[in-house]
């Protein structure tokens, strides 16, 4: 067995969410998850099959986000493994949505931070045995950053 780190390739801003699922329409299920969630969004799919012809399904409804998509599901090649790149809208838009496609089996990550995620490698193939999201924490928050993120999750309508 050997142990591979693939970097998530995108722009610094844009939001993914990664997972695990288990069926060949999962691309189409999760297309119907994430364009009902939230009006005008804008995304890439990619999953990867892991049986039959074992080809990197996607879809979507940017051609931009469906390449970054793409290009990922292709570094990472485990086995059912999804990804959906999001343009204009959050993973907490669609999360909910995503978690109840019945091929979902897991979420390993819905981030805009820099991401890399651990691969084991075996002759069969290649499993994800997590990710790195972000950074190491730096401490405690203070009661000037408790103001800040109270007054942050206001501004951009999360809270009243």
């Amino acid at each position: 067995m050997e142990l591979k780190v693939v970097k998530i390739e995108k722009p610094d801003d844009m939001n993914f969410i990664m997972g695990h699922s288990h069926f060949i329409k999962t691309v189409e299920d999760l297309y119907e998850a994430v364009v009902q969630s939230a009006p005008g969004i804008k995304f890439g799919i990619s999953f990867c099959e892991a049986s039959g012809k074992t080809l990197i399904r996607y879809t979507g409804n940017d051609a931009e986000l469906i390449e970054i998509a793409k290009k990922n599901a292709a570094n990472v090649a485990a086995g059912h493994t999804f990804f959906i790149f999001l343009g204009n809208a959050f993973p907490i838009n669609v999360l909910n949505a995503v978690k109840m496609v019945p091929e979902v089996c897991r979420i390993y990550c819905a981030t805009a931070n820099p991401t890399e995620v651990i691969l084991a490698e075996t002759e069969m193939g290649r499993s994800v045995l997590g990710v790195v999201d972000g950074s190491v924490s730096q401490g405690f928050e203070t009661e000037a950053d408790i103001q800040e993120r109270k007054e942050f999750l206001r501004k951009i309508g999360y809270k009243q």
